[in-house]
């Protein structure tokens, strides 16, 4: 395995020198403290201002280098948490555990377990720029917000007055080439229904059913790459054979993010001895099914079948068909493909958490839409299921869209600056995804706003990896990008 040394060497070395720092210290949503104050305390002794505000966003702030004092100000904006998503056999507490980064090719990944690269790259270019002596830039603050993948409070807690630029460059993208002038805004969606109990009959055999083997990934950014959903496998597997089987379900679970596709799912349940036979012939001849139908995408999908201890209460019937129903009903993935951009996702929603608890089952959503029409038709479709299920639903943590403003001048700049330098022209895009620009501009709606980053791939999951060429790339775009900021 690489050591860190060796990631120490690549290029950008001040880039990659920080962000080994940055997965040595645990940083996953809600987990952010032990990181923000060693950055805070490496600022102050820089002679950086350090401002922290009542969310926990950090806002680091540098003077122009000499002849940039008369450019405007600057912000660039990363967030500090990472989504901790590892393999199932990965032993790995992302409270306490760093993140072991490591050199495959053109590639660097994590040993089982998310990157961080999301967005521990843009961080890491923000610190390193902060940290130089020799790059040339205007005014300059830095933002750190917090909690953005697990709900974006801090973006949603930023005040007023907070922020002294007129540019924002966000460092959120996940692909060199393409810059970014707008994202989906989104909601949670979280049904709760309600369960009844009976007595199991201890005398049936119980089992497990698991699914495993899935690629997961981003909500969002791979939404429309056909990925399995585990969720929604094991509940077609349920709705197709539960009653033929007479299985009793005792619990249900499913994913862990309801921002990250969910790559494994499991039931347990009892059935009549005489069933168990028919039980093994149906999960082969389903396992057949969806190796033949997702043989592209999910190459190593896996049902895994094993007897467990008898349970001591199993759903009542028609609890356990109003789960069954819902959860095989919901929508999933891509909803509808924009019309005005071409390639581009405008609806989508993940079923992303499955949960069983001792009076009820949580099914946790999460539903993205470039436009607000978008999400409030999926809203409406939730509810309906929701009414006919007799479950209760609740939405939450509604944030904006950003919408594209073409007459942007640092866009201009940006993609200027990128022909120059590559001679090739980027491609200018919308992505679905939820980028913090859409939040910011409540407060700040002056602000001049463009989303740049390097390739990262299969974000939100333990494949996570990020394009080592493409780091140098847009360590290269950013800074000549920095030096071309106009005057006030």
């Amino acid at each position: 395995m690489t050591t860190a040394t060796e990631i120490n060497q690549l290029f950008p070395r001040p880039l990659w020198q920080w962000f080994e720092q940055i997965c040595a210290i645990p940083h996953p949503s809600k987990h952010e403290a032990a990181l923000s104050q060693f950055i805070q305390s490496w600022a102050r002794q820089r002679g950086l201002a350090v401002v922290v505000d009542t969310v926990g966003n950090l806002i680091l702030r540098k003077p122009a280098t000499a002849g940039m004092e008369d450019r405007k100000t600057v912000v660039i904006q990363a967030h500090l948490d990472m989504v901790p998503q590892k393999n199932a056999d990965k032993q790995h507490d992302f409270a306490t555990d760093p993140i072991q980064p490591w050199i495959d090719g053109a590639w660097v990944k994590a040993s089982g377990t998310t990157l961080g690269a999301d967005n521990g790259i843009g961080m890491a270019s923000a610190l390193a720029i902060l940290g130089s002596d020799e790059i040339k830039h205007g005014p300059l603050e830095v933002l750190l917000t917090v909690d953005e993948e697990a709900g974006m409070s801090g973006a949603f807690g930023l005040q007023p007055g907070m922020l002294e630029a007129e540019i924002l460059i966000n460092t959120d993208s996940e692909q060199e080439g393409e810059i970014y002038m707008g994202c989906a805004g989104g909601v949670d969606a979280a049904f709760t229904l309600p369960l009844q109990w009976q007595t199991a009959d201890g005398a049936q055999p119980a089992y497990t059913l698991a699914i495993s083997g899935l690629k997961g990934g981003h909500s969002g950014v791979n939404i429309h790459l056909g990925r399995g959903n585990a969720n929604k496998l094991l509940a077609r597997f349920l709705a197709g054979h539960a009653a033929e089987l007479g299985l009793a379900l005792s619990q249900i679970e499913g994913g862990s993010l309801r921002n990250a596709i969910p790559r494994e799912a499991q039931c347990s349940f009892s059935l009549p001895a005489q069933m168990v036979a028919l039980l093994q012939q149906r999960v082969a001849q389903y396992q057949g099914i969806l190796q033949a139908e997702l043989a592209t995408a999910e190459p190593a999908i896996k049902l895994s079948l094993n007897a467990t201890a008898a349970p001591a209460n199993t759903m009542q019937p028609a609890t356990q068909k109003q789960l069954i129903n819902l959860l095989n009903s919901c929508p999933n993935g891509v909803i509808r493909m924009s019309d005005e951009i071409a390639g581009v996702t405008e609806s989508s929603l993940n079923v992303g958490v499955v949960s069983t608890a001792d009076e009820s089952v949580t099914i946790l959503c999460l539903l993205r839409s470039l436009i607000d029409s978008g999400r409030e038709n999926m809203e409406s479709t939730l509810q309906s299921l929701a009414d006919l299920a007799a479950a209760k639903i609740e939405f939450s943590g509604c944030y904006p869209g950003w919408k594209p403003d073409t007459g942007s001048a640092v866009m201009a700049i940006v993609k200027d600056t990128y022909e120059s330098i590559y001679h090739k022209e980027p491609v200018i895009m919308v992505i679905h995804a939820g980028l913090e620009c859409g939040l910011f501009k409540k407060h700040y709606p002056k602000l001049d706003m463009v989303s740049i980053g390097p390739t990262i791939r299969y974000p939100h999951g333990p494949d996570e990896m990020v394009d080592i060429t493409t780091v140098g790339q847009y360590w290269t775009l950013l800074l000549a990008v920095l030096e071309r900021i106009p005057a006030k």
